[in-house]
């Protein structure tokens, strides 16, 4: 596969990033028919649940980053749904299980996405609920072209469909077959629960925001709570072997609502970065960051083996941290990670050499505890619907999560990154057309980690949106699906723009890799020391000076790596900008 490098994209009115094109379109129309980046970003958050289903659902998740024209601090969204109030250590120890599993309803955690792009659309959107949610009605009541990825996954997904999950089988195998390639898709069902949202809302009166709240209510409290807690209490298989009922009740869901919080931010050279707190993985670009801060323009080309090499480095080190101490029940504030001495000493550890070890550190000067598996440092490769759809260790492409990003005329901008509810995640729910999601398997079964389950915790999850900042204003929203790599490409994206100065689509474009030197954070939370995939257009030379200096590489092809999506704003002259990822041809950028 060849491809020249294509044109970052320019306009003045407003510009979108997303990882299908469907999406994309939906949010253009939003900002066409008056609407902000955020009903923009709604509009395409709902349509991604319709024509990605293999990469979210409405009961996935959903963290988002955003600032207003009016307020250019960084907010963090909060649709990482929490554990529900049943997911005691005890009662999963009780079942004999050492890690949650992969997948099935044990895994889920109560679904936070619906809830979170409602919160947005009423408090920052400005059009109405009926309107914004027109584009994912109408897919999925006429259909829309099923990825020939999708119709894939749902194939390798068919025996256990068939065999243990027959809602799902009733759903995805019409006439026992999965669905063809770009074959028109319905899902009826789902466009039922987004109807009955619209009419529940607008049962409130003509109130914009209270209809808005009165489809909240009908989700979190009314017939989809309601059918999502008949089904929890039904066992079925999941990746243990065995068959287990699920946690999440009604109860549980109308206790949950997606909140706002302050985002993380650090300086790198001229710009500030902003991420999730540590109860998302997002800390790790800000140290590795600020791990690199400093050094030499050659040790920061992620196309040169200097570059690679300390790139790399610097990430194991920042997810070894994570590790340690990242997750709801951490008690490690981000300044203690991110302050200059303790980045000091971490820095000092890059070798010439490789590392194969996990070497968390001692911010604040505390003791670092790691999960007993993880010590074990285990080796495994994933089956079809266990963990995250994302890219196997091997570098192979099993899916991905979704990503988008909008700018428009005003200076409103987001970095959303949806995904759990993946269609191999559980059975789906009847009468609903969706599944719930597995975004537990993050969680430890093992006493006083911060990541140790517990109820009314959040999952210590992968999903990074970020946004960029210079002198205090918004220019940049960018973001990956990818898993544990998220943190990884956009870092090697960052890099490029920021300090090699190339344009977003050329740093989109370049050749990427990642380490897999670090505990997966997906069942069965597998470990390779010393691991790098790469995309071979770093070149044989490259790549043989790399395994010189110790790195374990796997070629993955020549374009196989990295699912960016990025949208620019000049305050200076208001000049919009975007570009997305070529790989897969799924990825889409467009604006005016």
């Amino acid at each position: 596969m060849t491809m020249a490098s294509r044109p970052t994209l320019r306009g003045t009115f407003g510009m979108v990033s997303s990882t299908h094109w469907l999406a994309s379109q939906s949010a253009m129309a939003e900002l066409e028919a008056g609407g902000n980046a955020f009903d923009a970003a709604v509009a395409a958050g709902f349509v991604l649940h319709v024509v990605e289903p293999h990469l979210n659902g409405p009961g996935g998740e959903v963290p988002a980053i955003f600032a207003t024209a009016g307020d250019a601090t960084p907010t963090v969204l909060c649709g990482q749904g929490p554990a529900p109030g049943g997911a005691t250590l005890e009662h999963y120890t009780s079942l004999g299980l050492d890690l949650i599993p992969g997948n099935g309803p044990i895994a889920a955690a109560v679904p936070g996405a619906v809830d979170a792009w409602l919160l947005l659309l009423r408090d920052h959107g400005t059009r109405r609920l009926r309107d914004v949610l027109s584009y994912a009605i109408g897919y999925a009541r006429d259909g829309q072209p099923f990825l020939p990825r999708a119709a894939d996954l749902v194939a390798s997904m068919a025996p256990m469909f068939t065999e243990h999950w027959p809602t799902s089988a009733a759903m995805w195998l019409r006439g026992g077959k999965a669905p063809g390639h770009w074959e028109r898709w319905t899902n009826p069902e789902h466009a039922d629960v987004l109807e009955g949202l619209v009419t529940a809302g607008e049962a409130t009166g003509a109130d914009r925001e209270g209809q808005i709240d009165g489809a909240r209510t009908a989700w979190g409290q009314g017939f989809v709570a309601e059918a999502v807690d008949r089904f929890q209490r039904v066992a079925h298989r999941d990746a243990s072997g065995s068959d287990h009922a699920g946690l999440v009740t009604a109860d549980d869901m109308a206790g949950f609502a997606a909140s706002y919080e302050p985002a993380v931010l650090s300086r790198f050279r001229d710009v500030e970065v902003a991420k999730t707190d540590t109860w998302g993985q997002g800390p790790v670009l800000l140290q590795s960051l600020a791990m690199l801060d400093g050094l030499p323009d050659a040790q920061l080309d992620p196309s040169g083996v200097e570059g690679v090499h300390t790139i790399t480095e610097v990430l194991k080190l920042a997810f070894a941290d994570r590790e340690a101490w990242y997750g709801d029940a951490s008690d490690v504030p981000v300044r203690d990670l991110l302050d200059p001495p303790y980045i000091a000493q971490r820095r000092e550890l890059v070798a010439p050499e490789a590392s194969h070890d996990l070497r968390p550190g001692s911010p604040g000067g505390r003791e670092p505890r790691l999960a007993t598996h993880v010590r074990k440092a285990p080796s495994a490769d994933v089956p079809a619907g266990l963990g995250e759809p994302t890219v196997s260790r091997s570098g192979v492409t099993r899916g991905d999560t979704c990503h988008v990003d909008v700018v428009d005329r005003w200076g409103n901008i987001i970095s959303a990154t949806p995904s759990g509810g993946w269609l191999q995640s559980s059975p789906a729910v009847p009468g609903l057309g969706f599944c719930l999601g597995s975004r537990m398997q993050m969680f430890w079964l093992e006493e006083g980690l911060p990541a140790t389950v517990g109820p009314g915790r959040r999952p210590r999850t992968t999903l990074s949106p970020t946004l960029v900042l210079r002198e205090g204003t918004p220019v940049m929203a960018c973001g990956t699906p990818g898993g544990d790599q998220q943190d990884q490409w956009q870092l090697l994206f960052l890099l490029r723009h920021l300090v090699g100065g190339q344009e977003l689509q050329e740093a989109i474009d370049a050749p990427t890799w990642h380490t897999t030197s670090l505990p997966g954070s997906f069942f069965p939370r597998e470990m390779t020391p010393g691991g790098l995939v790469v995309e071979d257009r770093l070149g044989d030379e490259t790549l043989d000076e790399l395994t010189r200096r110790g790195h374990v590489v796997t070629r993955s092809g020549p374009w196989s790596l990295g699912r960016m999506c990025a949208v620019t704003r000049d305050p200076a002259s208001g000049d919009l900008a975007a570009g997305a990822n070529p790989r897969g041809e799924q990825g889409y950028a467009c604006g005016r």
